[in-house]
This record gives C-alpha cells, sequence and structure tokens, in this order.
C-alpha cells in the first residue's frame, strides 16, 4: 500500500441495536450513518466486548479483554480514580510511534488521575471530558453527588490537552463537531497520516437535545423524542465531519468504523423528572436485555465499516465479531507489525476485503457474577440479569442465536452436552482472568478507588 490510511472511530454512548435506521428504526432518522452502511459494512453480529462503557472502551483501544487490560468495571469520575494503565498499549500509542498524528474529541472514561489521562495513551490532542457522563449544556459531572469517599460533589469535567477550559451552554454534541473538525484541518495541513477517535457521550443521560432536534420528532412520547434527538444531533454530527473529510480530500484514504459501547440504559435517572421506573427511550430491536445485562441487548451493537476503494459498498456481515479486533485490523491495514502485542481480537482485513470466512472462535464476557460464552450459533449465559441490580432470571441459559436471536428459549435441558462443555470452557476462562488481575491489576487498582462495581 503506496500511502498509509487515516483512521477514524465514532463511538456513540448507550445507543441500542436496534437505534439506527439502517437497523430497523422506523421513528428516527439517522441518514449519514445510513448512508455509509449503504456504501461500507453494516455487521449484524458486532459485539462490545462489555455491557458497560469503561472496560467496553479498553478493549476497543487495547484489543484485548476488559479483564487482560485492566479495566473490569464502570470507572469512577472523581479526580483521584486511576483507570487504564499506562503500560497497557492501546492503538494511538501505537499508531503514534509509527508516525500516526493522534486525536481524541469526546468521552474517555478510563481514568482521570494524571497518569490515565489520554495523552499519557498516545494522543497529541485530545478535547472533552474524562468521566463517564457530563450534563450537555454545563459540562459538569453529577452522577457521585451525595457518594461516600471523594465522590461526594459535582466536578466540572471539560478538558483541551489536559487544561480545564469553560465552554458554559454550548450543547456537547455540537462542540465535538467543531472540535473534530479543527483537528481534520490540522491533519490536512501537516499532511500526516492520522488517527481521529470520536467518541459521542450521547445518548448517554442526561437527556438533553435542542430545540431544533426535539421539534423534528415532536409526534413521539417524550422518552423516544429526546432519544431520537440525540441520535439525530449525532447523526448530523457525523455527516459534518465526514463533510470536513472529503472537502480537504481525505475521505477516499480513510478507514471509518462506527459502533456503541453497549446497549441502552434502563436507569431511571433517565427521566429527569424524579421518576423512579425504568427508562424505555432505547430500544434493542429483537434482543433480549440491556445496558449491564449479558444477554444480547447488553453486548450486541450496532457497527458500521467505510473505506472507499477498499471496502466494497453494499455489504452486510453476520459473523461475530467485537471491539478486540478493531487494534489488530487498523495495525494490519497501516502496515505495522503487531505480531509482538499481547492481543485477544483479530485481524479482520481477510474478511472484510477478500470475502474469506473467518475461523470459528469462542468469545467470552463477564459483568459482576455473569458470565457469557458464544461459540457458532450457541451462547451460554450464566447468572444473567436483564438490568442492574435486577435478580439474577436463570442461573444457565443455552440459545441457538441463529434461530432465536432473541434469547427467549432456553435450551439446555435439551442439549447438556454442549452446556456442561461451554459452561467449563467460560468457567476456566474466567478463572485466568481473575488470576491475572489479582497478580498484576489488584494493587493499581487499589491505588485510586478505581472501579464502581454496579
Amino acid at each position: 500500500m503506496s500511502k498509509r490510511p487515516n483512521f477514524v472511530i465514532f463511538l456513540t454512548d448507550d445507543q441500542g441495536y436496534g437505534d439506527l435506521s439502517c437497523m430497523g428504526a422506523k421513528d428516527l432518522h439517522t441518514p449519514n450513518l445510513d448512508r455509509m452502511a449503504k456504501e461500507g459494512i453494516r455487521f449484524t453480529n458486532w459485539y462490545s466486548n462489555s455491557p458497560v462503557c469503561s472496560p467496553a472502551r479498553a478493549s476497543l483501544l487495547t484489543g484485548r479483554y476488559p479483564g487482560n487490560a485492566g479495566v473490569r468495571a464502570i470507572l469512577r469520575g472523581h479526580r483521584t480514580a486511576t483507570g487504564l494503565p499506562p503500560h497497557v498499549p492501546t492503538i494511538a500509542k501505537v499508531l503514534k510511534e509509527n508516525g500516526y498524528r493522534t486525536f481524541m474529541v469526546g468521552k474517555w472514561h478510563l481514568g482521570v488521575k494524571e497518569i490515565c489521562r489520554p495523552h499519557h495513551h498516545g494522543f497529541d490532542h485530545w478535547f472533552g471530558f474524562l468521566a463517564g457522563c457530563i450534563d450537555y449544556y454545563s459540562h459538569i459531572f453529577y452522577w457521585e453527588m451525595n457518594r461516600p469517599g471523594p465522590g461526594v460533589n459535582p466536578v466540572h469535567d471539560l478538558w483541551e490537552d489536559n487544561r480545564e477550559i469553560w465552554r458554559n451552554g454550548e450543547y456537547f454534541t455540537e462542540l465535538i463537531t467543531q472540535k473534530s473538525i479543527e483537528y481534520i484541518r490540522q491533519a490536512a495541513k501537516e499532511k500526516t497520516p492520522f488517527f481521529l477517535y470520536v467518541a459521542y457521550n450521547a445518548p448517554h443521560y442526561p437527556m438533553h437535545a435542542p430545540p431544533k432536534y426535539m421539534e423534528r420528532f415532536s409526534r413521539l412520547s417524550w422518552d423516544r423524542q429526546v432519544m431520537a434527538a440525540m441520535l439525530n444531533a449525532m447523526d448530523e454530527s457525523v455527516g459534518e465531519i465526514m463533510g470536513e473529510l472529503e472537502r480537504q480530500e481525505l475521505l477516499d484514504n480513510t478507514f471509518v468504523f462506527f459502533s456503541s459501547d453497549n446497549g441502552p440504559s434502563r436507569e431511571s435517572r433517565n427521566w429527569l423528572d424524579g421518576t423512579l421506573d425504568p427508562y424505555y427511550g432505547g430500544t434493542t430491536g429483537k434482543l433480549k436485555g440491556h445496558k449491564f445485562s449479558l444477554y444480547e441487548g447488553g453486548i450486541r451493537v450496532p457497527a458500521i465499516m467505510y473505506w472507499p476503494g477498499r471496502i466494497s459498498p453494499g455489504q452486510v456481515l453476520d459473523y461475530p465479531f467485537a471491539f478486540m479486533d478493531i487494534f489488530p485490523t487498523f495495525l494490519s491495514a497501516s502496515g505495522i507489525d503487531y505480531s509482538t502485542f499481547e492481543i485477544d481480537g483479530i485481524n479482520l482485513l481477510p474478511y472484510l476485503l477478500e470475502g474469506k470466512t473467518p475461523p470459528q472462535r469462542d468469545l467470552f464476557w463477564e459483568m459482576g457474577k455473569q458470565l457469557a460464552i458464544r461459540r457458532g450459533e450457541w451462547k451460554l449465559v450464566l447468572n444473567g440479569q436483564l438490568v442492574e441490580g435486577a435478580p439474577v432470571e436463570e442461573e444457565v441459559h443455552l440459545s441457538n442465536l441463529e434461530k432465536d436471536m432473541g434469547e427467549r428459549i432456553n435450551l439446555k435441558d435439551e442439549y447438556p452436552e454442549i452446556t456442561v462443555k461451554l459452561k467449563k470452557k467460560v468457567e476456566e476462562w474466567h478463572i485466568k482472568i481473575e488470576e491475572r488481575w489479582r497478580k498484576e491489576f489488584l494493587e493499581w487498582e487499589k491505588k485510586g478507588n478505581m472501579t464502581h462495581h454496579g
């Protein structure tokens, strides 16, 4: 390859599998992402490596299972909270070491303590927030109010290149667009290949959208209206960023990936009126479960890849792929030897560009006491929960996803041999994760009051 490609990752926050119009949504509009899917590849069996945000982001950037990257749960948002260990390589770090310019815009959520911030993980420049969520207009992190420890008070959380800045009253999705375009223009002037990581906080709570977006969906109930408005604002942001790539004559040499970090939230705080009922604004389509769940609705997410001239348009791929596959795929596309790095993912280029059939592999997940494994058409969930804090629905649940993507029918008694084999395999995997955690990451976690466990 004569000219190394640029890379862009668009990542949304708590967006359900069914919340794109190209994934079947009829009541909201995402025309820019729909176009990207039409001109690239849409994935129907793409997985996050976690049903919650911090571990998912760790896998995306490192190519490892969350436990092997040192992030297994939602990270705290106070300013002494540790996160992704600095010795774990990221896509940004490796690309930077190989001549790329690297930029991050939006939500980090991989540690607030100085040593865990984006510039210590390979990003030349970054703009955004470090905790798990912010108010879209004040950019204040409220979530840990009245919680014990250092998270008692709200924290302002907007930064540029590790300097705290204030942009009161500006809608954060639109700020992401502005800064992304600035970075693209900077990269174009420097004439160097670049990696741009655009991590939206939409549609994560608090549920905020400007009137012009809300008015487009006035026929919908409020919970669905604000969800549609936030996603429409995000989609327009994607369109503006892609438009700038085209104006700078960079689009034809840019490899783009879009996805969501996990399934939609059912947390009652989404309502913004004190309602304690579960929130219903996001949808997983036909899938069972939501954010925090290892059923499909918590971990199967919308995903699109676009690379003009390399990826043939109009493809729909049904093979099970995951976030941890992005690290080796991007490095391979840039011509970088990734064989010296510890990774759990696989290089997808032979399947994306050459039409080869991927080999079967086991995929694993953990979330608290929940465990899950997918092997081909089979999916086993242990101690499955539908949402955070819910009682265990079933201790052992076996599904055939090709026949029952909604995991409605438990086949554990009908196929006891498969159940036993998969249970043994996922438990063995989990033991290794626990052993490594105690050996390599436990003391690091203790230093920063790192995780909030559900």
